[in-house]
């Protein structure tokens, strides 16, 4: 399988999940601060992906998965046994589900595009800034009452996207002062291997999908 990544995106975290669950990826890198986006290879990216935002994972049958929710669910449910997904039908798997759909939409898509681009204006930002606060104070509230991850004791691949977007802060101007174990669990995951190895390639910030 082949994993198109851009430094400082979402695509960090199928590649921390890969890694956990000891899945070989090939690894391409976009240039996705030009138009066009083209990858390591010369590719245009839009070939690849029609949407132009990475990730986007090559199966081994050719065909093309897309979207960062469903590449970290894919590849979790290939390596059961490393339990970075529960198992399917479970009620535990249902609250990993909701886990990526939050943070999918309630942390993802405050961050990007609304405080990547300082186009949107200053009071735009605010708001996502705000909507943000109050998202978070969930997320700081469920790991204490679960804790130290999103489903208590297991890492899943909720835990590396989450991981991947709640460190956006730093470089949005979003504080985390108020959230003592979110900032704890950010310090705790960084301190993992794999995610210090992914950390390595995505280590040049291009920060913006």
């Amino acid at each position: 399988m082949k994993l198109y990544y851009a430094t400082g995106t979402c695509s960090l975290s199928p590649h921390i999940v890969a890694l956990e669950a000891d899945i070989l990826l090939e690894l391409e890198r976009v240039e996705i601060r030009n138009t066009p986006h083209v990858t390591e290879s010369g590719a245009d990216f839009r070939i690849v992906n029609p949407n132009g935002y990475v990730p986007a994972l090559r199966l081994d049958d050719g065909s093309m998965l897309i979207e960062g929710v469903a590449i970290v669910q894919y590849l979790a449910e290939q390596k059961p046994e490393a339990w970075l997904a529960p198992p399917v039908a479970t009620p535990e798997h249902y609250h990993f589900l909701s886990w990526l759909n939050f943070i999918a939409t309630e942390l993802h898509k405050m961050f990007s595009p609304w405080l990547f681009h300082p186009e949107y204006g200053a009071c735009a930002q605010e708001v996502a800034r705000r909507k943000l606060a109050e998202r978070l104070c969930f997320v700081e509230g469920q790991l204490g009452a679960r804790g130290p991850h999103l489903l208590g004791e297991p890492f899943t691949a909720a835990d590396a996207y989450l991981f991947t977007v709640a460190s956006w802060s730093k470089f949005t101007n979003v504080s985390l002062e108020a959230f003592p174990r979110l900032r704890a669990f950010l310090e705790r995951v960084a301190a993992r291997p794999t995610v210090r190895q992914a950390l390595q390639l995505h280590a040049a910030p291009t920060f913006g999908v």
